[in-house]
């Protein structure tokens, strides 16, 4: 088998890999998250073998590196002048999906992503996030049911 040139590996998988990187971690840190996934996945590259899933591959490193972003924010306090309230479930806004999804539990938010940006069955979502297949089926529609309570989706089917 031909193993395919980092740089297109890169332009075919680059794409839905940054997806999956807002969906995780919202807009502010999913690029920096995107490059550290290529960054890793370069180095990797070289002994992956050839018949290796590149996409569960990519997803994978993504997912560590959002796992690495996420325990990093929590180590740093945010200052604030005033702490908002929260909204509640019923005061969800109607415009931006990402607000919805950050309100979603960790592993309903990977597994959402994981499958419905990603592609990935839920055997592989499970091999990436822990768990069985079952608990990433169930995390991937509980989380479609929530964001279907509180953000209108069009075309989402669990």
């Amino acid at each position: 088998m031909i193993v395919k040139p980092f740089e297109q590996v890169v332009a075919e998988h680059g794409p839905m890999v940054l997806r999956v990187c807002r969906a995780v971690l919202g807009p502010a840190d999913a690029e920096d998250a995107w490059s550290e996934t290529f960054l890793a996945a370069l180095k990797a590259y070289p002994g992956l073998p050839a018949d290796a899933n590149v996409q569960a591959w990519l997803v994978t490193i993504a997912h560590r590196k959002a796992v690495d972003v996420t325990r990093a924010q929590a180590r740093h306090p945010v200052p604030v002048g005033e702490i908002p309230d929260r909204p509640g479930r019923a005061d969800v806004p109607d415009g931006d999906l990402w607000d919805a999804l950050a309100r979603l539990p960790d592993k309903q938010r990977a597994a959402v992503a994981y499958h419905y940006l990603a592609g990935l069955p839920y055997r592989e979502i499970a091999e990436i996030t822990g768990g069985s297949a079952d608990a990433a089926r169930r995390a991937a529609a509980d989380g479609i049911k929530a964001l279907r309570a509180g953000y209108p989706l069009e075309g989402a089917h669990s």
